[in-house]
């Protein structure tokens, strides 16, 4: 028996027609969902005559604004001159502990932060090995210095930190003459101050910043102050 077999294209012309007879509407737009609305041909040209409106953005810059501001910083950091000292952990020398090195390192960043030469810096090394063997020591005489941070204890009047300074002689409050840097740095100033003390023996300058009963006790640590100096600064 031979099958009437139907052009394929027959019947999805019958389907569209009895579809349209049916409704009895305009051509049905076929492929959109309910959601949408039937004409997405104007709704799509007024999308795109408002985006064409709109000034065009810049392309995302963020990580690329991100990282040239971190490469610029990294290279600001690069120009700086930092000290020698600032640059590297220094090892004892002159038969001090890391504890004391690190102190007078202190001193010696201190010195350059200020622009004083070396010479500064080996008068208050020289000061504060006799002072407090280099030690940041607290009282025992005013508890508040007990509570900050400290490497032992002394009792001379009310003499703290690395230089024994006295807030009674108006050197500061107890927590700043506790503080190593700060501490440094008072000396220092004291020691700008002296007319001449760049030409001054160490002893003498030294003296005259601290006012010592023993003036003479200073001369005996240049020799060991000048090699820490050293140690730090080559």
């Amino acid at each position: 028996m031979k099958l009437n077999r139907l052009n394929p294209a027959k019947p999805r012309a019958l389907v569209l027609a009895t579809l349209l007879a049916g409704l009895g509407a305009g051509p049905i737009a076929l492929g959109v969902s309910a959601e949408q609305p039937a004409n997405t041909g104007q709704a799509a040209a007024a999308v795109a005559a408002v985006d064409a409106a709109k000034p065009a953005k810049p392309a995302d810059t963020g990580k690329a604004t991100d990282t040239g501001k971190v490469a610029a910083q990294r290279s600001e950091q690069a120009a700086k001159p930092a000290s020698r000292a600032q640059a590297r952990n220094v090892a004892p020398v002159a038969g001090l502990d890391q504890t004391q090195m690190d102190h007078a390192k202190t001193i010696v960043d201190t010195a350059h932060q200020m622009g004083l030469p070396d010479r500064a810096a080996v008068i208050a090394v020289a000061t504060a090995m006799q002072e407090s063997n280099l030690r940041n020591l607290a009282n025992t005489g005013l508890p508040e210095s007990e509570q900050l941070p400290h490497d032992g204890t002394g009792y001379d009047h009310d003499s703290v930190g690395l230089f024994q300074q006295r807030p009674a002689s108006g050197w500061g409050p107890v927590d700043q003459l506790m503080d190593p840097a700060t501490s440094a740095r008072k000396f220092l100033t004291a020691l700008k101050d002296v007319p001449g003390w760049q030409d001054m023996p160490v002893t003498v300058a030294a003296q005259t910043v601290q006012g010592s009963a023993f003036p003479d006790a200073y001369a005996k640590h240049q020799g060991n102050a000048e090699a820490v100096v050293d140690a730090i600064t080559k």
